[in-house]
This record gives C-alpha cells, sequence and structure tokens, in this order.
C-alpha cells in the first residue's frame, strides 16, 4: 500500500501541474500537454477505474528580454507590456485495461493584457480575452508489466488538439482609429484562447524507482501544427513595412520536457517533488510553413511541488519559477537583418507559475494487488 500512495501522490503533483500555461507571459506557449500527463495517474488506474480532476493556473509576465538579455529599461521607463493569465482545465481519464488509457481535456483561460505600444504609444489601457480554449482528446499506453514494471515503468501517448478556442477574440484598442479614435481588433496572439490548428501532440512519461522511497520522473511532449497561419490580423505591419510577413497569427509547434525527483513525506498523505522543466515555441514548425507572426523562445524552470491525498481525493501545488528566459529570432528578424541592421525582437515572460491541481480517483473495485493490505 506505501508504494501505491507514492505512485498516487507522485503523478497528481507532476501530473496534473505538467500542462503549461496560456502564454509565458508574450511567447504563446499553449496551457496544454500529452493528455497522459495533463490528466495524469495513467499508470496507477485499473481497469474500469476513471480519473476526475481540475488544475488552476496563474501568472504574470513583464519582463522583456532579447535573446538572454534582460531589458530592465522597459519597466523603469513603464513601456513594459504587462499579461496576467488565468486558466482552468477539467480533466478526466479512464483505465481501458491496466496499460491503455484515453482522456480528454477542456481548458477554460481568461486573460488581461496592459500595454503602451497597442494604443498609440500615448497612453496606456488594457486589452482582454476569455472563454474555451483548444480541447484535447486522446490516450496513452504503458510499456511495461509485470516483474519488467517492478522498477519503473515509462509510457507514450497521442492525442488530438481541436481548435475549440476562440482564435480571433477581440478587445478596444484605444487611439489607433481614424483620427485617434478607438477600434476593436484582434488581441494580441499571447493571450488568444485558441491557435485556430487541429494539433497532434506526441508525449511520453515514465518514472524509476530509486533507494529510500526517492522516485525519478520526466514527462514530454511535442506539438504538431501542420496548419501555418489562421487568418487573424495582428495589425503589426501597421508599426513597421519590415513587420508586412507579420501580418497575421500563425499557428505553432510547441514542446516541453520536466524531468525531478518525487518522495512520499513522513507526514502520512504528504509528498514533495522537486524538478526542472522546459517548454517553449520554435523559430520553425517540424510540418509546414512558417509565414506569419510568432514570438518564438523557451523558458527554463526549476519546479518545485507538494500534495496531499486522503484516500482517492489528493490537492497538488506547483509552482515553477523561471531560470533562463530567452526570446529566440523570429523568421522575420532573421530575414529582415543586414550587416548593418541586426533585428531581434523581444517578448515578456514570467517570473514564477503557480498551479494548483485536484484530482478524483474512481475506482471501480478495489484493485487485487491491495486487498491483503
Amino acid at each position: 500500500m506505501k508504494t501505491f500512495t507514492y505512485i498516487l501522490c507522485l503523478f497528481v503533483t507532476i501530473g496534473f501541474t505538467s500542462s503549461l500555461v496560456q502564454a509565458q507571459g508574450c511567447v504563446a506557449i499553449r496551457q496544454f500537454s500529452g493528455v497522459g500527463n495533463a490528466l495524469n495517474q495513467g499508470e496507477i488506474l485499473q481497469k474500469g477505474d476513471f480519473n476526475i480532476g481540475t488544475n488552476y493556473r496563474y501568472f504574470r509576465s513583464f519582463r522583456h528580454f532579447k535573446g538572454t538579455h534582460e531589458e530592465p529599461d522597459r519597466v523603469a521607463n513603464n513601456t513594459e507590456v504587462i499579461n496576467w493569465s488565468h486558466s482552468v482545465d477539467l480533466n478526466l481519464s479512464y483505465a481501458v485495461t491496466d496499460r491503455f488509457y484515453v482522456a480528454a481535456s477542456l481548458p477554460f483561460v481568461y486573460n488581461e493584457r496592459s500595454s503602451l505600444y497597442e494604443h498609440g504609444r500615448n497612453s496606456r489601457h488594457m486589452s482582454y480575452s476569455g472563454g474555451i480554449a483548444d480541447m484535447r482528446l486522446g490516450g496513452g499506453y504503458w510499456l511495461f508489466a509485470g516483474e519488467k514494471a517492478a522498477k519503473g515503468n515509462m509510457a507514450i501517448g497521442a492525442s488530438i488538439k481541436l481548435p475549440t478556442g476562440n482564435y480571433n477574440a477581440r478587445s478596444t484598442f484605444y487611439n489607433v482609429g481614424p483620427e485617434g479614435s478607438p477600434q476593436v481588433r484582434p488581441v494580441d496572439q499571447s493571450i488568444q484562447p485558441g491557435d485556430g490548428g487541429v494539433g497532434l501532440i506526441l508525449d511520453t512519461q515514465g518514472l524509476r524507482f530509486l533507494k529510500n522511497n526517492f522516485i525519478l520522473y520526466y514527462d514530454g511532449f511535442y506539438l504538431i501544427n501542420p496548419r501555418e497561419t489562421n487568418g487573424t490580423r495582428t495589425f503589426r505591419e501597421t508599426l513597421n513595412p519590415i513587420l508586412s510577413n507579420e501580418s497575421i497569427m500563425a499557428v505553432p509547434d510547441q514542446y516541453a520536457f520536466r524531468a525531478g525527483v518525487f518522495r512520499s513525506l513522513f507526514v502520512h498523505g504528504f509528498g514533495a517533488s522537486l524538478g526542472g522543466r522546459i517548454e517553449g515555441v520554435p523559430v520553425r514548425d517540424l510540418i509546414g510553413g512558417n509565414e506569419g507572426f510568432r514570438r518564438p523562445g523557451y523558458v527554463i524552470s526549476i519546479e518545485p511541488g507538494v500534495s496531499y491525498m486522503v484516500k482517492d481525493f489528493t490537492v497538488s501545488l506547483n509552482v515553477p519559477v523561471a531560470i533562463s528566459r530567452n526570446r529566440t529570432r523570429s523568421v522575420t528578424d532573421i530575414a529582415a537583418s543586414t550587416p548593418t541592421n541586426y533585428r531581434h525582437g523581444d517578448a515578456a515572460f514570467a517570473d514564477y507559475l503557480i498551479n494548483v491541481g485536484l484530482a478524483w480517483r474512481i475506482s471501480k473495485k478495489e484493485p487485487e494487488l491491495f486487498k491483503s493490505n
């Protein structure tokens, strides 16, 4: 029973918080990962078991970076862009067999964005977005069983990302219309609830039992988004003719990888984990073209977490703290650069994220393995 408790705490602690936030600031890192990771507990669910859960995430981004170099003058001069993001996932997973599971996740978001440059550079104003984000449907398979799984296991999974989120959400922008009048325009890509593409998410996750009740874990995914652009106008070409390639929003790929260690604490029901993670948007996609506007970049974070389990109900808290942020050069930056004019766009990033997860495991029947305990 003790090993079962360790695994349950582990997959709630790392699983429900492995999803990515709506956008790590201006770099549009969407709030999902592989379905097996996002819905967790695939390894511990027995045939016929359900897992129901929800996860809340929050961040505030405001620090601007070009490459890995921070631009502190943006904050000092009050020209920084600030994003506030709130998101809630509703998650359901079901064990078809002891090794094969299916899952679904429906996310909801609410975002606020404060900037100068989007409002004629004369005064700071807010733009807003909210609603359903992009839904995911998929499943996964644990590779080992029996004695082969005694020291650990690993799973591979795949899911489809559906364009259920609005990718043309609009808000009022000031000082940008005729004679400085306000206009209703699409909000920035970083706070659009969806990206407009049907995507394929390939993911993997695993764990390894170590000495002294420590468990090594990892999970990662890559989102393949074949659609090149989604038709939503950015108005960036009105800021600078060089940005004509960025007049329409791109539908970029996305990736993430996490690894760390977990241990159940001495107090009954409590567990803790410590790991690292990298998440980002690549400069170019694996499939499809690379036209349109995107802010490529990545974040490397250290990720502590705690959890508490009472019977089949678990609550968890993870707070990834950024240790390296990199706004990489976009296709437009590279194409528009000359020997005398080196271009490198910037982006705002968050210092940390807050992830709170709740999970409820519904067993069809008590697993045979634990009836004698």
